[in-house]
């Protein structure tokens, strides 16, 4: 069962957003992380979007769009995130694009 209070979080900092937004830190375990990306948002990893820590996660369906960042401890940031998900612009011209 997830935590209902850790979910509430990042739904709240989520829907509190349009567009391009730089998310208030909202960090988690990894695997709740995750869970939630897939289950409430329909994202997936973006291929080719990883880079050190961090891992670009999209739903082209929504549009939606979240820049995660793994941290040593086991838990997962959120440090941007946002709409308007461009499918076919790929590599570093769509991370740039994104934060623009």
């Amino acid at each position: 069962m997830k935590p209902v209070f850790s979910g509430l979080i990042l739904a709240v900092t989520f829907g509190s957003f349009a567009g391009i937004a730089q998310a208030e830190e909202v960090c988690m375990p990894q695997h709740e992380m995750k869970s939630a990306l897939i289950d409430w948002y329909g994202e997936e990893p973006v291929p080719g979007q990883a880079k050190e820590n961090s891992q670009l996660w999209a739903s082209e369906q929504s549009g939606t769009w979240t820049l995660v960042k793994s941290m040593a401890d086991g838990n997962a940031c959120v440090m941007a995130q946002g709409n308007d998900w461009m499918e076919g612009v790929t590599g570093n011209k769509q991370l740039a694009a994104l934060l623009d």
